[in-house]
């Protein structure tokens, strides 16, 4: 029998953790599940059933206790997850503590003054050591558990220290990139009123040093003028070209002086030298992770448990990760990405860290990938994307040792599942996956029992029970396009917005109680709103359904009735008009008086080319004959940027806001890459509407 065109990857182990997974559930409820499918239903129809194994099956240390959750309850309910259990999620990442084996490899970008930058290496054991003696540096300047420690830093070995330490001690980590501009950093940390800033002196990017101290220095300003206590400044040197220690704040403490004063210290310790973990409850918080709201951030909480449970559930059984693997995930620290990596030290395997342009020297990262025998690449949609334009990786490295390639960020665009395949390699597992900030994990992604198809995640992950649904609140069948819900509670579900009870006064709790309800909540009948629109395909080769994302649901087109989302429009761009077109974005317009609206498509061209009717024409025949005459674009405009967030998603919603009146004050600047542009959707927003009165 041929097999699908659509069919790209067909693994061949039929011995993964996910087939292990299955016979134990088998044999420990007297089951019989046969397929990935069995096993993803019966995990969602028992989640405490499944939850409690998946405890078991992954070796968490810590006290479980016998309450799994209500099973019964609705997700807006937002129930306790083992409600007995004691645990500390610091402590089941450096679990690990060979003296060989390498934790973490620390990789930069050349620049013109280092061509070839040396790699830094920290293996389990020195990892563990260095986190026991930023802990007692911790507890010495007055750290206790609950307290704030934010992070204001590169992707780097210290970093990843730092976060352990502060939750080893029942700290609540709180991260923002270098890369973030300083009034965007201040209106995370206001929020939260860390103790304890950790840094560094410069940054490498686009080949360039970049001096980190003017940033650090703006922030500090500001948040002395909203903080009645002055946070603590922990600054890495990185030794980077141009760097001045002349610059710094005489009540600054350099890293190295830091660790040293822990080490002489010695708190945090029991009697034989071990840390001593913090084990609080699964909800404790563990971080705060920022949303890009149009309006204010949205400080997510999440919960220790959950972080945990998830994390070991995705990587030790979706994905297969084995102590020999080597991760690595293009990501800042700002980005939930980068804690999904470092839940992978919890399977012993060596993460690799990289601070730097991804793109300027395309080969650098894939030498990487042969340097270092890289089996997991992780990156973004957009990196895809750009890469396929300008560099085939196939062609200039072996890459051999690469088993599976995960993508996110944004829906991946079909043909770029072709490209892969094609230029970076035959046989790797292709994991287009989606979450996001919200869960900081994952509802549907990657899994090595099952296929890929082009255009498809693989599946919703297991236990977490996501559905598609339609206008009225139902349940959609395979292959209709509808709201992404969560309609079971899951343990990775956010504790709340900051502040939790506790951490605030009445008021400010109920506030931020009513923000998360009204996010997720509002409406919704008790279920999980993602707020992403996507289609749930029927099951094939026992796989529960593949998931096609069609972009975030209030950015949704529907013009004359007609629901489809922009990855619908983007996807006719990307086959046909790649090399005239470089971005785009589609919003929707209302027009007679909200009661329709009509699609505006905002297109930038290569090296400031003109948008040409001929141009114009044959974008609309194209959307036409490969989608429907409701999806050709009533308005193409040229403009000369498309406006990003900082973890560089288009921001429809935005622009669909400003171009149908929303003034620009309304907007918060600080969440966007390039808020400067924005000025430009106002005006030809402003055309637009005319134009709409006059016809």
């Amino acid at each position: 029998m041929s097999l699908p065109s659509s069919l790209l990857y067909q693994p061949s182990n039929t011995n993964t953790a996910t087939h292990r997974f299955l016979d134990r559930i088998n044999a420990k409820y007297s089951l019989s599940l046969a397929s990935y499918s069995d096993l993803y239903h019966w995990s969602t129809a028992h989640i405490d059933d499944f939850w409690d194994s998946i405890w078991d099956e992954t070796k968490i240390l810590g006290h479980k206790g016998s309450v799994v959750v209500d099973k019964d309850a609705k997700p807006a309910e937002n129930v306790a997850w083992f409600s007995e259990a004691q645990l500390n999620w610091a402590e089941n990442m450096l679990q690990h503590r060979s003296l060989s084996k390498v934790a973490l490899i620390q990789a930069t970008e050349p620049t013109p003054q280092n061509a070839h930058p040396k790699l830094k290496r920290c293996t389990y054991a020195e990892l563990y050591s260095l986190v026991a003696h930023v802990v007692s540096a911790l507890i010495h300047h007055g750290v206790k558990a609950g307290d704030r420690i934010a992070s204001y830093s590169s992707n780097c070995i210290e970093n990843v220290a730092a976060c352990l330490a502060t939750t080893a001690l029942g700290g609540i980590w709180v991260s923002a990139a270098a890369d973030f501009g300083a009034e965007g950093v201040l209106e995370r940390f206001e929020q939260v009123q860390p103790k304890l800033i950790f840094t560094v002196d410069a940054v490498v990017y686009n080949a360039k040093v970049h001096n980190h101290i003017p940033k650090l220095k703006s922030l500090l300003s500001g948040l002395n003028e909203v903080l009645s206590t002055k946070p603590k400044i922990v600054v890495v040197s990185t030794g980077l070209e141009g760097t001045d220690r002349a610059e710094w704040h005489d009540d600054w403490v350099d890293w190295s002086d830091f660790v040293c004063q822990g080490q002489d210290v010695k708190a945090g310790r029991t009697e034989d030298g071990e840390i001593e973990w913090y084990r609080g409850s699964f909800n404790h918080p563990l971080w705060i992770l920022f949303s890009s709201g149009t309006t204010v951030f949205r400080p997510i909480v999440h919960r220790t448990g959950g972080m945990l449970l998830q994390a070991r559930k995705e990587l030790a059984i979706c994905a297969d990760l084995q102590p020999d693997d080597v991760f690595f995930y293009y990501t800042t620290t700002g980005w939930m990405m980068w804690n999904f990596l470092v839940g992978g030290l919890t399977s012993g395997c060596t993460l690799v860290l990289y601070d730097g342009s991804p793109l300027r020297d395309p080969a650098f990262l894939w030498n990487l990938v042969d340097e270092l025998g890289i089996t997991i690449y992780g990156t973004s949609a957009k990196y895809i994307d750009h890469l396929s334009k300008k560099y085939r990786p196939r062609e200039h490295h072996s890459l051999q040792t690469l088993r599976h390639i995960y993508s996110t960020g944004s829906p991946l665009a079909p043909q770029l599942f072709d490209w892969v395949y094609e230029n970076i390699h035959p046989k790797v597992l292709l994991g287009s996956i989606t979450g996001g900030t919200d869960i900081c994990s994952l509802f549907a992604g990657m899994n090595t029992m099952l296929p890929v198809y082009r255009g498809e995640i693989q599946c919703r992950m297991l236990g977490m029970a996501v559905e598609s649904y339609g206008p009225d609140g139902k349940v959609n069948p395979p292959g209709v396009e509808g709201e992404l819900v969560c309609v079971k509670p899951f343990p990775c579900m956010p504790a709340g917005f900051w502040p939790l009870p506790g951490f605030g006064s009445a008021e400010a709790v109920q506030a931020a109680q009513k923000r998360f309800q009204d996010a997720y909540f509002s409406g919704s009948q008790g279920v999980w709103y993602h707020g992403d629109h996507v289609l749930i395909t029927q099951s094939k080769q026992g796989n529960a359904g593949g998931v096609v994302m069609l972009g975030r649901s209030d950015g949704v087109l529907n013009p004359g009735g007609v629901r489809f989302g922009s990855a619908e429009l983007y996807d006719v761009i990307d086959a046909h008009f790649a090399d005239y077109i470089e971005d785009y974005i589609a919003i929707g317009q209302s027009i007679d008086n909200g009661t329709d609206e009509r699609v505006i498509l905002f297109v930038k061209l290569h090296n400031d080319q003109t948008l040409s009717p001929t141009l114009i024409d044959a974008i609309r025949t194209q959307i036409r004959q490969r989608r429907t005459p409701r999806h050709v674009p009533n308005k193409i405009i040229q403009v000369h940027h498309i406006p990003y967030t900082l973890n560089g998603k288009r921001v429809e919603v935005l622009v669909k806001k400003i171009v149908n009146g929303a003034p620009l004050s309304s907007i918060n600047p600080a969440t966007l890459l390039n808020p400067q542009c924005l000025e430009f959707y106002v005006n030809i927003g402003a055309e637009l509407r005319d134009e709409c009165l006059r016809n």
